[in-house]
């Protein structure tokens, strides 16, 4: 008897023990999926980097779906934010310039793609990283996955980068033109090398890239085919995607992790 009441006083103390215990920390990443104090203690506890990663909405031909450039960014931001070790992600922006509305040029030539002005473009993501310095984040990393937001990209971060260097001069913002850039150099040269078309949109690159994600769900492999630039303003892709493969998407993906992890640390150790 006196065995089942030890027994029961120390499973009723084991159980005070672990209420009064700190939860532990949460394990995402991503702000979207944690409370406001949650973001609030992980920030104080040295997570004071926030990454915000800008995709597209746009038509990529007939096998691969419109959100191609928001599954990466989301992926690739999660991977950059666990490398560096001490960053949180922010929203994946959505939206970006892809043409005319008005005109239908460019991608807004196909169903389902969504284009907003320049302007547009650069004010919200310079308003979101606005809003990661007043959650008390100290460097902020501007970067996308699409193109014709680069320049945008690194306005807002500029502008910002002025801002703040009077307001405050602990805060900094940041454009990581690496990730697009310097994979785009990669790629070409590794297509070039094995005699594949250069992937100019929705093609090996793009096409292994989602492949690699979640294949069942984002490709249609039965609409697979090569496209050339005379036929692009039809399909859509100019490249090969009949080239693509998941190991390949795992490769540029890597590079792209990799190269804005690189270059995240370069752009930090000039502050010292």
């Amino acid at each position: 008897m006196k065995t089942l009441a030890a027994f029961v006083a120390c499973g009723w103390l084991g159980a005070v023990i672990a209420a009064d215990a700190p939860p532990p920390p949460p394990s995402s990443v991503y702000i979207e999926d944690l409370t406001s104090p949650e973001v609030k203690a992980a920030i104080a506890a040295g997570k004071t980097t926030a990454i915000i990663y800008a995709g597209s909405t746009e038509q990529n031909g007939p096998h691969l779906a419109l959100g191609k450039h928001n599954f990466v960014a989301h992926y690739a931001a999660g991977e950059i934010a666990k490398k560096l070790g001490n960053a949180l992600v922010y929203p994946t922006m959505p939206f970006a310039p892809t043409g005319s509305r008005e005109l239908r040029t460019g991608h807004m030539r196909f169903a389902g793609s969504v284009s907003i002005d320049t302007e547009t473009f650069q004010a919200v993501m310079r308003q979101v990283a606005q809003s990661a310095l007043a959650a008390g984040f100290k460097n902020v990393f501007l970067m996308g996955d699409h193109g014709d937001e680069q320049d945008a990209l690194r306005a807002a971060a500029k502008d910002l980068e002025d801002q703040y260097d009077k307001l405050d001069e602990t805060a900094h913002v940041y454009y990581v033109p690496d990730l697009y850039w310097r994979e785009k150099e990669q790629m070409k040269a590794y297509l070039a090398e094995r005699g594949i078309p250069y992937d100019a949109h929705a093609a090996t690159d793009d096409t292994s890239e989602v492949m690699f994600l979640d294949e069942k769900k984002w490709i249609r492999r039965d609409k697979l085919a090569l496209s050339t630039a005379k036929e692009r303003p039809t399909t859509g892709v100019e490249g090969d995607p009949t080239k693509a493969t998941p190991e390949l998407g795992n490769m540029f993906i890597g590079w792209k992790i990799g190269n804005a992890v690189n270059q995240i640390h370069d752009l930090l150790a000039q502050q010292k």
